[in-house]
């Protein structure tokens, strides 16, 4: 589980490099950053450090509710340490962080931390009003002593990467392009509940799937998808959507697996799922009979691409 720290005095690590952000997806722009970190700071026995935010800046500035990250904070946590980092230290975001001047955020930074390299994006800006920007953290980098860093931009289908782009895209349904700015499949992991066992009913099992509800789900439609349970990979089919066939528009989300030539009992394990591809939006057939032929047209489709 990610430690969520109160305070910066909570933090004791001198002569670290450091990267300070959200970080939120992990993706290839934020990838490119802390490999160039810890590729420096190891080759000179330094720690390399991350400091990052929970919630995020901009859901308490904005005061926002319902779904908007890409990764859980463990699942961040985890992400950042596989690529190498040897400490991520994520403190508690409110009111009170955001009213810090960029200047006295990084005074209390190199306090606890002492950083010898700080590393950045090209667009990133910390401290109240968003002072701290590029040309901010090196001056006071002179007066601290550390030098910064910034990280070029990476470009992927002709877009700067970003976590919003990423969640245009997810929102809209597009896995396969979020897939390339994150250099994985967008995933979601919760635990495996009981549902209407309509599926089942029907010949069809599915696994229904409660997350976290602060994380963006894929627009409605359904998805050919890689199902992990036990450490074991399979093949599946998972309708994202409101089942208007049998319950209409007015119905709460719903996410269900169909795993492919599985028959197991799983209720009440995690199940992680990985979004591969859309394959169609989600409709409204007339009978029972045209969804099932449907479903097997789907259940075909992924199989092919999957397997591709």
């Amino acid at each position: 589980m990610a430690l969520i720290l109160n305070a910066l005095e909570d933090i004791q690590l001198p002569g670290a490099w450091l990267t300070i952000g959200s970080f939120d997806g992990v993706h290839r722009g934020h990838q490119e950053l802390i490999r160039s970190l810890v590729r420096g700071a190891h080759q000179v026995g330094s720690p390399a450090v991350v400091l990052t935010f929970y919630p995020h800046p901009v859901v308490v500035l904005r005061r926002l509710s319902g779904p908007y990250y890409l990764t859980p904070p463990d699942e961040r946590s985890t992400l950042l340490k596989e690529l190498g980092v040897d400490a991520v230290f994520t403190l508690a975001f409110d009111l009170q962080m955001a009213a810090i001047s960029a200047e006295d955020f990084m005074t209390r930074v190199y306090a606890h931390l002492s950083p010898q390299q700080l590393w950045v994006g090209y667009n990133f800006a910390l401290g109240r009003n968003r002072q701290g920007d590029v040309p901010a953290l090196r001056l006071f980098g002179e007066r601290l002593g550390y030098q910064l860093n910034v990280v070029a931009p990476v470009v992927v289908d002709g877009e700067i990467v970003s976590s919003t782009l990423l969640r245009q895209l997810l929102l809209a349904g597009e896995v396969e392009h979020a897939a390339r700015g994150l250099g994985r499949y967008y995933a979601l992991t919760g635990e495996i509940i009981h549902g209407d066992g309509r599926g089942r009913g029907l010949g069809i099992p599915t696994a229904n799937l409660t997350i976290w509800p602060d994380q963006i789900i894929p627009a409605n439609g359904i998805y050919a998808c890689w199902a992990w349970v036990d450490g074991k990979r399979w093949a599946a089919v998972t309708n994202v959507g409101v089942r208007p066939t049998f319950e209409g528009n007015g119905n709460p989300l719903r996410i269900e697996a169909h795993l492919l030539d599985f028959d197991q009992d799983v209720y009440g394990k995690q199940l992680r799922l990985e979004f591969v591809a859309r394959q169609r939006e989600e409709r409204r057939y007339s009978t029972i009979e045209a969804l099932m032929e449907q479903i097997v047209l789907d259940i075909k489709e992924a199989r092919v691409r999957l397997m591709q």
